[in-house]
Formats: C-alpha cells, sequence, structure tokens
C-alpha cells in the first residue's frame, strides 16, 4: 500500500481530437502554443486513425512532433494510444525520439481504446476486450524492456522480439511517464494503472463526465492497490467557461478535494465548435 503526497498542486491541460477541424497538425501546434502562453500546463490529443464518418484524420505522432517544436513549456502526449493497433517497438522508437525532441515533456497515455469508430474490426484488427488487454499487457513489458537500452528479449501469446538493444534511452529518468485509460469502476484496468504513473479514468458514457466521488474512489483504489510511493496523477475531465473564476472554482476544486492531480478541458467535437475551443484556451486554465 502507498501513500499519496498530502499537499499538491493541481495542474490543468487542454485534451483535443485528431481529426475534423483538428486534423492539422500546423492546426494542433498553433493552438498548443496558444494553451502555452495562456498558462495551460498540459496539451493532449487523441489517437484515432479512422473515424466512423467521412473526415479528415491526421497522424497524431506527427501532430504531436509538430506540437513539441510548437511549445517549450508545457507537457505533452496522446490521451490515449490504444496499444493493441500499433507495434510496440514502433512505439518505443516514436516516443523516445519525441521525448528527445520535447526536452523531456512527453508523457505516453495508453488504453484497449474501443471500436466505437470501427478502428479495430474495420482494419482486421482483434477487437476482443480481453485480447486487447492482454496485448496491451505485452505492449508494455516490451515498452520497458526497450526503454531499458539495455539488451532485451521477450517472448509472449501476441508478441516476440529476439535480442535487441534499442538506443537511446528515453531523456527523462528513470522513464517516460506512462498514464493508463480505464473505465470506471472496472477494476482490472486500474489494477494496471497502479502499477505505473497515473490514470485517466472514464465513465461509460464519453458524453458525462466522472463525478468528484469517482475520482475519490479511484484515488482510494490506487492507494491501496500501489505497491510504491512514487509520485502518481489521477486525471479528472471536463468544462469550464473561463468566464467566471468563482464558477470554474466550484467545478473543479471538489474534483481537486476528491484526489485529482489533473484537470483537463476536454471537448467532444459534436458539441463544441473550432473558434468556441480556441478561445476557451485563450481564456487560460481555471485556476482553483
Amino acid at each position: 500500500m502507498s501513500t499519496f503526497p498530502t499537499q499538491w498542486v493541481m495542474r490543468y491541460a487542454i485534451d483535443l481530437p485528431n481529426f475534423g477541424p483538428y486534423a492539422n497538425p500546423r492546426t494542433l501546434a498553433d493552438l498548443a502554443r496558444e494553451a502555452e502562453d495562456a498558462g495551460w500546463e498540459g496539451f493532449f490529443i487523441w489517437d484515432h486513425i479512422q473515424v466512423g464518418w467521412p473526415a479528415t484524420v491526421g497522424d497524431p505522432w506527427i501532430a504531436l512532433a509538430a506540437i513539441a517544436c510548437a511549445t517549450s513549456r508545457i507537457v505533452i502526449g496522446p490521451m490515449v494510444t490504444p496499444l493493441a493497433r500499433r507495434r510496440p517497438a514502433k512505439v518505443a522508437r516514436e516516443s523516445v525520439s519525441l521525448d528527445y525532441l520535447s526536452n523531456g515533456r512527453l508523457i505516453l497515455g495508453v488504453g484497449l481504446g474501443t471500436d466505437f469508430f470501427g478502428e479495430f474490426s474495420k482494419l482486421e484488427i482483434p477487437s476482443d476486450e480481453r485480447t486487447r488487454a492482454a496485448m496491451l499487457d505485452e505492449a508494455l513489458a516490451i515498452l520497458l524492456g526497450l526503454w531499458t537500452g539495455e539488451e532485451f528479449s521477450f517472448e509472449g501469446l501476441h508478441y516476440k522480439v529476439e535480442k535487441t538493444t534499442f538506443l537511446p534511452k528515453p531523456l527523462q529518468s528513470p522513464r517516460i511517464p506512462i498514464w493508463t485509460a480505464g473505465t470506471w469502476p472496472r477494476i482490472r484496468p486500474f489494477r494496471r494503472a497502479a502499477l505505473f504513473d497515473g490514470v485517466f479514468p472514464t465513465g461509460a458514457d464519453i458524453e458525462k463526465p466522472l463525478a468528484p466521488a469517482d475520482i475519490r474512489a479511484i484515488a482510494e483504489f490506487i492507494r491501496v492497490n500501489r505497491k510504491t510511493s512514487a509520485p502518481f496523477d489521477v486525471v479528472a475531465d471536463g468544462s469550464t467557461s473561463g468566464d467566471s473564476r468563482d464558477q470554474d472554482r466550484e467545478i473543479v476544486a471538489p474534483y481537486e478535494q476528491a484526489g485529482a492531480t489533473w484537470w483537463v478541458e476536454s471537448f467532444l467535437p459534436w458539441k463544441t465548435g473550432f473558434d468556441a475551443v480556441r478561445a476557451r484556451i485563450r481564456k487560460g486554465p481555471p485556476r482553483v
């Protein structure tokens, strides 16, 4: 059982899709620079390769490279990458390169993903959740092994790596932070999260944010199941207007009190237009 720090400073991030008006890497890079200038501390993007309707889609890793070059302070990362549809060795290479390009500002968000947009079933990738969970665990083991910069091999049900050495090691030490996603109150994703550096929880309905009581329960679950006292991040996501500090504080403060260390301002592209998103970014974070 671990203990979290008794005090922390809430941090604030933007989370955007990588399709539709956000498909162009230059657009995301511009928004990230505006977010940094406005005082946000993180800028995360979704990882999709198609959506369920005709739409422009941009590669998230190329977009993150553009974002890294356009900013100097803000932390960045995919939220989240479904590792079952990416080769883990390639993710190992891409993540380390991005860690250097951003000067150590990368957080790697990973998860099972969903078949909401048909990104598994339409592309001959296993859509069964148990299979993808096993692939995720194996892929994480491969990432950790390749990131050591030492000789590594692996043989699992889904992946095999013969003896090899990947250099350079990540710029960050001891490694790139990993946040894992999970749908609360399913237990297995949160047992996995307790092994790493943070958790990005969601509910079954993506249009309905988790309540502060859910975040409190998640934070407590991590406390009980985590075997190290190393720092751990608990993410809460939702929306604020940026027009009234008092009103925004009423929304965000209960999440901080419940144990969240990050507030992520999230936007569903079918509910909030591009201009409104840009305006919200420019207003800056809802600091408690």
